[in-house]
């Protein structure tokens, strides 16, 4: 085995002490395959069992934390106690392959579709839709209400800790809720939960706030809290790299056991924002962090050979995502010394062996820029 494949087997250990066998984490991904009810399906404790024998952590795909919050159809729920026996299901199937469990917590905002919340009233920091045709005009959210989702995120929190999980991760990206709130495009309250740069903070930072108290009374101080970002948005007014840059630095500050980029590409530059815009936006973070809190990097990661040139950045940690859909045994192909035998385009033969449910299935064969080859 190489020395540069020692350094993507080799394990980390968090500052909390716990320890991941390697470096490699799967990647949240929706899926689409719980039940109608929020609970986990059979096929879907599957597909993430097949998936947890190679990676070190597993983060799930996202879990809504109130019923106004479910962004996507099929998407597991985490909003009542009712679902702690599933999501314990869920994090007995990962951990028994021996991953590291870790469950995304998340609210969708104004990216919920109207027909999946109750009453079609969708909601958000202000009443600014998304960009693009036909996308509903959210509801502000009142404080109180805010509180309420805030609260949520506890709560959640605390099923997770019941559950089994070794974590959560706090979806602030991908233009969902927790984004919404920084997002000078979303976002255009006066209160103390928008205007100024540091007032977009609030509502991130709030959430984190409650999650660390919560996990500090029901949890030991091996339970992880992540927490997941995206760097830049494309609308104006929108999420700049500087602002990102902002917000990271406080949250390098706030005692969470890693953060985790959201990228298409892992060494793709800034658009806007910052000064060197031929600098990676990994460098970018990873400057700022400056090592007080692991930064798991991400972005079309496909081979062996990615990943050890990825990991030459600095960043700890990689996550895999459709890489581990395409061929789970990714993690153990390159311990065995077999990288020139991973997969690395879908092979739409191999569904039963690959162990994707049918509606996973279905969109990655017909949705146009999936996977390499679809």
């Amino acid at each position: 085995m190489s020395k540069n494949n020692n350094a993507l087997l080799s394990t980390y250990t968090f500052a909390n002490g716990v320890e991941l066998k390697n470096r490699i984490v799967m990647a949240p991904m929706t899926n689409f395959s719980s039940n109608d009810d929020g609970t986990i399906t059979e096929a879907e404790a599957a597909y993430y069992a097949r998936r947890s024998s190679g990676a070190s952590m597993v983060i799930t795909a996202c879990t809504y934390v109130t019923p106004n919050g479910k962004g996507f159809p099929g998407e597991f729920g985490a909003d009542s106690d009712d679902m702690i026996p599933s999501l314990s299901k869920l994090a007995k199937a990962i951990k028994d392959q021996g991953a590291k469990a870790v469950l995304q917590i998340f609210h969708g905002g104004r990216m919920c579709p109207p027909d999946l919340v109750p009453g079609k009233e969708v909601v958000s920091a202000s009443d600014v839709p998304a960009e693009g045709e036909g996308n509903p005009v959210p509801k502000s959210l009142s404080e109180s209400e805010i509180e309420e989702i805030i609260d949520a995120f506890g709560e959640t929190t605390r099923r997770a800790i019941t559950a089994g999980f070794d974590g959560v991760e706090i979806h602030g990206a991908n233009g969902y809720l927790i984004q919404q709130f920084f997002s000078p495009h979303s976002n255009r309250r006066e209160d103390r939960f928008g205007g100024s740069l540091e007032k977009r903070m609030a509502f991130p930072l709030a959430v984190v706030d409650k999650v660390k108290s919560v996990a500090a009374e029901h949890a030991d101080s091996s339970f992880l809290i992540g927490y997941r970002f995206s760097p830049e948005e494309p609308e104006t007014p929108g999420i700049t790299m500087d602002e990102t840059l902002a917000l990271i630095d406080v949250l390098s500050d706030k005692g969470l056991d890693y953060l985790h980029v959201s990228l298409m590409e892992f060494a793709s530059t800034p658009r806007r924002g910052v000064d060197d815009l031929n600098k990676t936006r990994i460098d970018h973070l990873q400057e700022t962090i400056d090592n007080r809190v692991p930064l798991i990097g991400v972005g079309s990661i496909y081979t062996a050979e990615d990943a050890r040139h990825a990991l030459e950045s600095g960043v700890p940690l990689l996550a895999l995502g459709r890489e581990l859909i395409i061929d789970p045994d990714w993690v153990q192909k390159v311990a065995e010394g077999k990288e020139d035998e991973i997969i690395t385009e879908l092979d739409k033969d191999k569904q039963e062996q690959l162990v994707v449910p049918d509606p996973l299935w279905n969109i990655i064969t017909t949705t146009p820029g999936w996977f390499p080859g679809v």
